[in-house]
């Protein structure tokens, strides 16, 4: 197995642990136990490690950040929408 494979392999892996819990919190709406720092954060880190694959040429790294990225921005999006509907006035960190 190529160095190349491995890294597709874990990508493929990492990324789709993700989708379920991304669709669950998209189909339910409920954000409430998910911190909007940390998915702040993630997304953000989502995005940088991307950029650094695109800068790089790392074809796992793009892949599977790329990919992990669109639901984040969708939860995130989601998370940000139900705080400010809310009206809260407690801190970001949550």
């Amino acid at each position: 197995m190529s160095v190349d494979a491995i890294g597709y392999l874990a990508a493929l892996l990492t990324t789709f642990s993700f989708f379920p819990q991304a669709l669950k919190t998209l189909r339910s709406q409920d954000t409430r136990s998910i911190s909007l720092s940390m998915y702040g954060l993630f997304t953000l880190g989502l995005a940088t490690w991307a950029l650094f694959g695109l800068l790089t040429g790392n074809g796992p790294v793009i892949a599977a950040n790329l990919v992990t990225l669109v639901p984040a921005v969708f939860v995130l999006q989601a998370k940000l929408r139900h705080r400010f509907q809310r009206g809260s006035s407690s801190s970001v960190i949550q």
